[in-house]
Formats: structure tokens, C-alpha cells, sequence
């Protein structure tokens, strides 16, 4: 993983007591890996295995209202499902803006994220 110059870098969710289960959520619902650094963090891996480009951290409770993260979906629809069945709450179905689609959810920790996709 290379890291360029003012580009984002790393994404940080704070999950506080529930690392375990925001952990879980994550891995069931998007195949996330992590480095493990004992019960406060756990790294997130870089999609080919290699660097980092977060962070699940106990140190404080996850909230809405911060930067809002977007993630990628080839297919949204599926997304949404596998969201809910790992236990995540759509908050927003999906929707159309200009590019693409759309749709919102909280973690098991309570952190707002959004998938889109271009079609």
C-alpha cells in the first residue's frame, strides 16, 4: 500500500465498549480483516491484505454526525441485505444522486457510514 501525498489515509471509527460486536458486524457484512492490537484497537487491512486504511477503536463511543465515510458496493442491493444481516440498521434506503446510488447505516456502535454504488 503506498501512501500519497494529501490524500485520506486512514479512517478511524470509535466503537467504545463494543468492539467485539462492531468488529463482527464489519467482518460479516463486508469481509473486513483486522490487525489485532489487544481489546482497545484493531486495525483495518487494506483490501489486498497489505497496510492499514483505518481503525476500530475502544477508546471512545461511536456517534452520528462527524464525517460522514462512504463505502463502494458492485452491487448495492446485496449490500443492503448482507448490512442487515449482520446486524447493521438502514437508516436511509437506497437512493438515487447524481452518479450513482446510495444508501445510509449505523453500526452496532452507533457510527453512520454510507455505500454507493455508480449504478
Amino acid at each position: 500500500m503506498t501512501n500519497i501525498h494529501h490524500t485520506i489515509d486512514y479512517v478511524e471509527l470509535n466503537v467504545g465498549a463494543t468492539m467485539a460486536q462492531t468488529r463482527a458486524f464489519y467482518e460479516q457484512a463486508f469481509g473486513w480483516t483486522f490487525n489485532d492490537y489487544g481489546p482497545e484497537y484493531a486495525g483495518i487491512r487494506w483490501s489486498d491484505g497489505e497496510g492499514e486504511v483505518g481503525g476500530l477503536s475502544a477508546a471512545k463511543e461511536g456517534s452520528r454526525g462527524g464525517p460522514l465515510v462512504l463505502l463502494y458496493s458492485e452491487d448495492l442491493d446485496a449490500t443492503v441485505e448482507k448490512v442487515r444481516a449482520a446486524g447493521g440498521e438502514v437508516i436511509e434506503d437506497a437512493y438515487e444522486f447524481p452518479g450513482g446510488r446510495r444508501f445510509h447505516f449505523i453500526d452496532p456502535a452507533g457510527n453512520e457510514l454510507g455505500v454507493w454504488a455508480s449504478s
